[in-house]
């Protein structure tokens, strides 16, 4: 019981340090969280308008022009997220829960783990079945099953939050993780929008 007791002490002293160690109030851990939540909101919006009124095809002449402007914007979104995660970080109080070699060593871990999933997932994919291609008309031949579609579920997500949760352990910053679980939120909630709609597009191709 004493045993028991000690644990949820424990627990509950470092969710506080973990917390305090937080600023709220830091304009660039805002910046972050918005970009976080912003991003694949633009990106599902913008497919979906391109998928119904082939705005950007129509604009290029060509669907493969309009996916790499989708695709560049996409990237420097991304950028500029990460810039922001990282600025917000580097301006956070380090969490002496988290300041420790192993913590540290497991953040590296994660960051090299994250970023296999995702430059494997692109390697596999390509620039346009890693953008949204599908919105435009351009479907894959076959469903692609090889490393790391095989090891996991939608890895460039997994891989995404894997990096920032790597990061976050390697700066021994709480204000990393909690950017991770909105991270982790978003794309969750974006999964449930794209995957139907992804599977519906493959059902019911588009013939114009």
């Amino acid at each position: 019981m004493n045993s028991s007791v000690e644990k949820c002490y424990k627990f509950h002293e470092s969710a506080i340090d973990l917390l305090s160690s937080i600023d709220f109030c830091d304009t660039t851990f805002k910046v972050s969280l918005f970009f976080v939540i912003f991003n694949p909101i633009f990106w599902n919006i913008v497919s979906r308008l391109e998928y119904y009124t082939h705005f950007l095809t129509k604009l290029t002449n060509n669907p493969k022009t309009g996916c790499y402007i989708l695709a560049v914007t996409i990237f420097t979104l991304g950028i500029v997220r990460n810039y922001y995660f990282e600025q917000a970080l580097y301006k956070q109080v380090v969490s002496q829960v988290l300041e420790n070699e192993f913590t540290k060593s497991l953040g590296v871990i994660l960051i090299v783990l994250g970023q296999i999933l995702v430059i494997t997932s692109m390697y596999q994919l390509g620039i346009i079945g890693t953008y949204c291609g599908d919105y435009f008309g351009i479907l894959m031949k076959e469903r692609v099953r090889a490393f790391p579609f095989n090891v996991c579920e939608n890895p460039m997500y997994r891989g995404s939050t894997l990096s920032f949760l790597g990061f976050s352990l390697l700066q021994g910053k709480g204000a990393g993780l909690l950017i991770t679980f909105f991270v982790h939120m978003v794309y969750e909630i974006a999964l449930k929008f794209e995957e139907p709609f992804t599977m519906k597009i493959y059902r019911n191709p588009k013939i114009d």
